[in-house]
């Protein structure tokens, strides 16, 4: 018998003896890193609300109770009796019964009316029919993401259920090793912008954080191959932790599949629909513009089936040798700081991924309260001695203003925009601006993959800023229905109708001008003195939009007409930068993330961001606090213990 085995007899018996003697204990497992417990008698275990708890708390697991297959009632009886249970405003819009693990999952418009106080409605739930309930939210805007997300891993469960089990084992498998270590390599994001990767080693496991690509430098991706990673082949790897779904960090997260890794993804639930939204754009992107994918379609599923989200605030067993906290970043939606709780209180490592410290309108602040953190690796991109952004308020009245001067000289306004976050950032300032009579009224018009990235905030609203949340729950306050908004569906053609039409505000990826529809925009009004192009995020060295930004106007634009070949337009239009609505904290917001720990950590390591941003963050953090600080190269290790 395997150790785990014996492990969970152990714990069989162990639940056996906690649990009252009429409620019977048929199997205990593993499934990933939670503790799967089989009964006849489910009814039973939710008469008692407090005895999954307690046994969480006494075995100090992640505890999930599903009834016996034979035990269940027929779902056609069970379907009538949940729906009785639940309230008519919850808006139920469908049950869908798994009789290989007893689970009904409830999808509806309120969630919250489903679950019932303090669980209260599921336990009935449970108490009636002896299904175990899980809920999903019926995203209030229609997402094509949501939906194939859900139905793969609806088409996928028996082998997602047999792979969350080997997972299971992994976590929970005998420590090995008799030396105890902790070392972080850098395999890409030191000094730069872009294809963030590290390595979290110990003796006895090894986990990737992050795995993107560079914006405007492509072929230049993480150092993947040394051994500290998939040198030594892609099994090396015990885990992999997406901090968000950003292309800089997730691009080359399907990747390691190619590689033959079939380990687990760590992330937040909107994180894993919004890498999948994003890789798969990546390599529609790449086969437009003629570059060979670095992956197959097939891959990007692959790493969807391999993700186990974890919510913010869970502690969650990763290694046997490591237990992960994710907490909100502030960044975009489901991005987290990721905190690694190492050994039996040995080390803790925090990566901040990509922060913003202060409150905006899409999100609360970064999260930075830990029990205990001796090492600090935090992003630098505005880390600069001078990288300070205008306030949020002074930013809104600087967008207002240049919005006015376009209108008044009868121009369009064209905002290049990552899809994800500063989009929906710029749509609650301009929903607001012309509700509040600030800015005429005209057509905001939302081209690429933002409006598909909105309607998946709409889906998570848990993960969005309280005030927010609590507008999106009324349909008739969800400001991301405004009716100014319009989704670009009709390609080349409705773009040139725009173009030809009234005053408006487009809206467009990529933000960085690297590709996408936006080089469609600058070929239509790019020439137009009248409009003007306003940038409102990070534009990374290399970038046409680092260029533009620095008074480029001799713009490379590709023959529509297809055949390869590259034209030159003269830009004319007015280009403006606002800065503070970047979905990053500034100079001051960095430092204040770190002054506001408590307690601070003993080691910074200042990644992401260029040599000088890293220097100056690094060496600010020294001086202010008499920290040990680095600003590390790409391919160095640290040893921390």
């Amino acid at each position: 018998m395997s150790s785990v085995e014996r492990q969970l007899e152990d714990l069989k018996a162990e639940i056996t003896d906690e649990v009252p003697d009429d409620i019977s204990i048929s199997d205990v497992r593993y499934e990933g890193p939670e503790l799967v417990v089989y009964t006849r008698h489910p009814k039973k275990f939710a008469q008692d609300g407090d005895l999954i708890r307690r046994l969480a708390s006494k075995l100090r697991k992640r505890i999930t109770v599903r009834p016996d297959p034979d035990v269940l009632s027929r779902p056609s009886e069970a379907r009538a009796e949940i729906e009785e249970v639940i309230p008519e405003e919850a808006g139920v819009t469908d049950l869908d019964f798994h009789a290989d693990t007893g689970e009904v999952v409830i999808e509806a418009a309120k969630p919250g009316m489903v679950i019932g106080r303090h669980g209260s409605t599921l336990r009935e739930i449970t108490k009636r029919v002896g299904w175990t309930p899980e809920v999903v939210r019926t995203p209030p805007i229609e997402s094509s993401t949501v939906s194939n997300v859900r139905n793969f891993l609806k088409q996928e469960r028996e082998e997602r259920r047999d792979i969350l089990e080997r997972i299971g084992r992994q976590i929970h498998r005998r420590q090995m090793a008799d030396e105890q270590w902790v070392r972080i390599t850098t395999l890409g994001c030191c000094r730069e912008v872009g294809r963030a990767a590290f390595v979290l080693s110990t003796a006895d496991t090894r986990i990737l954080i992050d795995c993107g690509d560079k914006p405007g430098a492509e072929g230049e991706v993480p150092y993947l191959q040394v051994p500290e990673a998939l040198g030594a082949g892609a099994s090396n790897l015990d885990a992999v932790v997406l901090t968000h779904a950003h292309l800089d960090h997730s691009a080359l997260i399907p990747l390691l599949f190619k590689y033959g890794y079939d380990g687990p993804i760590y992330c937040t639930e909107p994180t894993r629909d919004l890498m999948g939204l994003l890789t798969l754009d990546y390599l529609d992107v790449a086969a437009k513009e003629g570059r060979a994918p670095p992956y197959e379609s097939e891959m990007v599923r692959e790493a969807i089936k391999h993700c186990i989200p974890i919510e913010y605030g869970d502690v969650t067993d990763i290694a046997p040798d490591v237990k992960l906290t994710f907490h909100n970043a502030g960044h975009i939606l489901g991005s987290a700081v990721s905190h690694f709780h190492i050994g039996d209180g040995l080390y803790n490592v925090a990566f901040s991924g990509d922060i913003h410290y202060d409150d905006t309108r899409l999100f609360n602040g970064a999260v930075n309260e830990f029990p205990r953190v001796e090492t600090l690796v935090m992003e630098s991109t505005y880390g600069g001695r001078n990288d300070y952004q205008t306030d949020q308020e002074d930013a809104e009245r600087q967008l207002v203003n240049v919005i006015n001067e376009a209108h008044e000289k009868g121009g369009k306004v064209l905002i290049p925009a990552f899809a994800v976050g500063r989009s929906q950032e710029i749509m609650l300032v301009l929903e607001e601006a012309m509700r509040k009579g600030k800015i005429p009224e005209m057509p905001v018009h939302l081209d690429g993959m933002i409006w598909e990235a909105t309607a998946i905030h709409t889906t998570y609203p848990e993960y969005l800023r309280d005030d927010l949340r609590d507008r999106i729950f009324h349909d008739d306050e969800n400001p991301f229905l405004a009716d100014y908004f319009n989704h670009i569906d009709g390609g080349e053609e409705e773009r040139q109708e725009v173009a030809d039409g009234e005053q408006a505000i487009v809206l467009s990826t990529s933000g960085m001008v690297t590709g996408g529809p936006i080089m469609s925009w600058l070929r239509h009004v790019g020439s137009d003195p009248d409009s003007t192009m306003v940038f409102v995020g990070y534009q990374a060295q290399g970038t046409l939009g680092r260029r533009i930004q620095n008074g480029w106007d001799e713009i490379p634009i590709n023959d529509r007409n297809g055949g390869g070949r590259s034209n030159t337009m003269t830009m004319k239009m007015d280009v403006k930068t606002v800065d503070g609505f970047s979905g990053h904290a500034d100079r001051q917001g960095l430092m204040n993330f770190v002054r506001t720990m408590n307690p601070r950590p003993e080691k910074v390591l200042c990644v992401h961001g260029d040599e000088k941003s890293t220097q100056d963050l690094s060496s600010a953090l020294y001086h202010e606090f008499n920290m040990r600080t680095f600003a590390p190269k790409n391919l160095e290790t640290f040893r921390f213990k």
